[in-house]
């Protein structure tokens, strides 16, 4: 990651990162710039003022989509001399938008020479995330009387940007610059614009069907104010669950992104600053942790996925008929198929998880339309189950990678390349079967079968769905369970041997439904045990594992959304006081990190570090991560669709107090739900 000073603003796939000045420097492995559309459009955009660069007063991130920064020449010592103060003020929103303002403190007159240097070196963020900057088209700037044009271009792929000024300025093909007069007190302003073009191979231009707000802030700030007026309201006595609440609501807004097909309709993209795009597993989970706050999003998000499910056999995508894909990208390693992402499907859990999301969207919406409009979609995904994903022939779904070059090795969530081991600490091969995508296959066929039985008039393939569910489930319980420690494996490994290791994952097997009831209990325990829950939250990998290391990317952090659905899956088998634990330890490390909860933080002892260490390379704000308050005060009152009616059963953690989510929308209408929790020792003797 950049230095830890950078300050971010975004709108969608559009987004900004810099310095606390607002200067942009950016090195080919630091994701500074101006980005959009996977492409980095300004690589450098330094201020100086008589050739001198700026030093930062303050900076202030009004809303997600502007920041204000407040500058004087000089170094720090010189502060209390400074007789110029510069303001710059910049918006993201389809474009970038920068006011320079110069204030003139002096009891003279003064003259300046204000100069901007700009350029791109238009990288792909594959480009920036791997540390590769090998460009082989054509990198050009142009400067005209009125503007100066960046652009790059290899073959009919063209990226451009283009700069223009309110003010008369000087433009060269590195920047551009102002010779300004000020009077004692005067103050001098200029509008910049800075607008982003992209071609794909065919000449058509991607930056049509973005969510367009054309950079105005009235339109943003409109747009947030009907967001948010649109969205339940949240009360609380812990005021950190309010604002934990209110921030996660407003990094929402900031993180919708909308498909180029669907003109202005839009889904979550996943994360700041490597994941401002389309991918299939997180924008599912995060529309099923927002359903009772944003329903909206889970219909664009179907509808999309639905648009792009796979269709044959395709081993540089890793495509199958009737997979939902992994990601979308829009870059130049995508074009040109030196990355597989136009669309790449190298994900074993997002068809599966396409069916579940569908059944909860109808159960809370009653949207039968949508169910019945993508009939034969779901009917694709669950065929893909039975008939591509079980590679071994045992009912299980597994994964491997076709694309052995640039394809992905680990296709579960937890997809880094350490992630599944043996007690032993040992790797396996492939194909693997993880246990979540059992749970996930379980439920999709569960959901399915009522789909089927009330919407698709067709009983028969209801019973079948049925018949074959009960079969998995009896089959995963005798496959998977390891009898020593008294809980499910990991995965299994080409040859059927259980990867033995006590994982977070089981908590998504009590959220699918797959766990027989009469070890539901003993998977709880594990859960809010000493191994697994951190005292913050419950670790991918529980400490004493061979590969257990704190901070390891899956194999010991603490991940909000990992959490928000154990939570879930306990509430499920009526587990709700350890569902509260989870959910009072999680929203309380939202408090130290300004109720932002990142991807993830380290699975330390909360005594031991008495706050949540942030892992150093976490996206943040990050879209599941941002729904996991929402999925975690769901939990907490125990928010239940059932036959058309919100139902409500809250149990509160100890001492949170009161809880009040108003206008809960759905098929209902709208509804409030309230809940007190139970007073502590402290507030007893009070």
């Amino acid at each position: 990651m950049a230095q830890t000073n950078t300050i971010r603003i975004l709108d969608g796939s559009t987004f900004v990162v810099s310095e606390d000045t607002g200067d942009i420097e950016a090195t080919p492995s630091e994701p500074t710039g101006l980005f959009s559309l996977d492409t980095r459009f300004l690589s450098r955009w330094v201020l100086t003022v008589n050739g001198e660069r700026l030093n930062a007063l303050s900076y202030d991130d009004l809303q997600y989509y502007e920041a204000r920064f407040f500058l004087v020449p000089g170094m720090a010592t010189h502060y209390i001399d400074a007789k110029l103060s510069i303001v710059r003020e910049r918006t993201v929103g389809g474009s970038f938008h920068e006011q320079l303002t110069i204030l003139n403190h002096d009891e003279k007159a003064v003259d300046l020479e204000v100069r901007m240097d700009a350029g791109s070196d238009f990288a792909d963020l594959f480009q920036v995330k791997d540390e590769i900057l090998n460009k082989t088209g054509e990198i050009y700037s142009e400067a005209e009387p009125d503007r100066l044009r960046l652009g790059y271009r290899r073959g009919n792929f063209t990226r451009e940007t283009v700069i223009t000024s309110s003010k008369p300025a000087r433009y060269d093909r590195d920047g551009f610059a102002y010779s300004i007069h000020l009077e004692p007190n005067e103050q001098w302003v200029a509008e910049i614009d800075v607008r982003t073009y992209a071609l794909g191979l065919g000449g058509r231009d991607l930056r049509m069907g973005l969510r367009a707000h054309g950079g105005e802030r009235v339109a943003l700030e409109h747009d947030l104010r009907e967001w948010i007026a649109n969205a339940p309201k949240v009360n609380a006595e812990c005021e950190h669950v309010q604002r934990t609440y209110r921030r996660s609501l407003v990094d929402l807004a900031a993180l919708r992104f909308s498909p180029l097909s669907l003109g202005g309709a839009t889904l979550p993209a996943a994360g700041l600053p490597w994941f401002m795009t389309m991918f299939g597993r997180d924008s599912i989970l995060t529309c099923l942790q927002v359903l009772p706050f944003a329903p909206a999003l889970s219909s664009t998000t179907l509808r999309i996925l639905a648009s792009l499910q796979g269709t044959r056999f395709d081993d540089f995508r890793d495509e199958d008929p009737g997979r939902i894909l992994h990601e979308m990208r829009y870059g130049e390693t995508a074009a040109f198929e030196e990355q597989p992402h136009s669309p790449y499907y190298g994900t074993a859990d997002a068809t599966p998880l396409f069916v579940v999301l569908l059944d909860e969207y109808e159960k809370w919406t009653g949207d039968v339309a949508l169910v019945k409009e993508l009939e034969r979609e779901c009917r694709a995904a669950l065929r893909w189950i039975d008939d591509h994903a079980d590679l071994v022939g045992n009912g299980y779904i597994w994964y491997e990678r076709r694309n052995t070059d640039t394809g992905l090795e680990n296709q579960c969530w937890k997809d880094s390349w350490d992630s599944l081991s043996y007690r032993d600490g040992r790797l396996p091969g492939y194909p693997r079967a993880t246990c979540e995508l059992q749970g996930y296959a379980y439920d999709a066929k569960i959901r399915a079968a009522r789909l089927a039985r009330e919407f698709w008039q067709d009983p028969a393939f209801a019973e079948q769905l049925e018949r074959e569910a009960a079969e998995l489930k009896e089959r995963f319980n005798r496959d998977w369970w390891v009898e020593d420690g008294e809980y499910y494996a990991l995965a299994l490994d080409p040859e059927g041997r259980p990867l033995d290791v006590l994982s977070s994952n089981i908590g998504h097997l009590l959220w699918s439904g797959i766990v027989d009831p009469s070890r539901a209990e003993k998977v709880a325990q594990h859960l809010v045990g000493p191994r697994l829950f951190s005292g913050w939250g419950v670790r991918t990998l529980a400490e004493g594992e061979v590969r257990y290391n704190p901070i390891g990317y899956h194999n010991g952090t603490i991940w909000p959304f990992d959490n928000s659905f154990i939570a879930w899956g306990l509430r499920r088998y009526g587990f709700a006081e350890e569902a509260a634990t989870i959910a009072d330890g999680i929203l309380a490390a939202a408090q130290y990190f300004d109720g932002r909860l990142p991807e993830a933080f380290g699975g330390y002892p909360r005594e031991l570090t008495k706050f949540p260490v942030e892992y150093p390379t976490a996206c943040s704000p990050q879209a599941w991560s941002t729904g996991t308050p929402m999925l975690l005060l769901r939990t907490m009152l125990g928010l239940e669709p059932h036959e058309g009616h919100l139902g409500v059963e809250p149990r509160l953690p100890v001492g949170m107090g009161r809880i009040e989510v108003l206008d809960i929308p759905g098929r209902w209408g709208r509804v409030d739900a309230f809940a007190r929790g139970r007073l502590d020792l402290h507030q007893l003797a009070a």
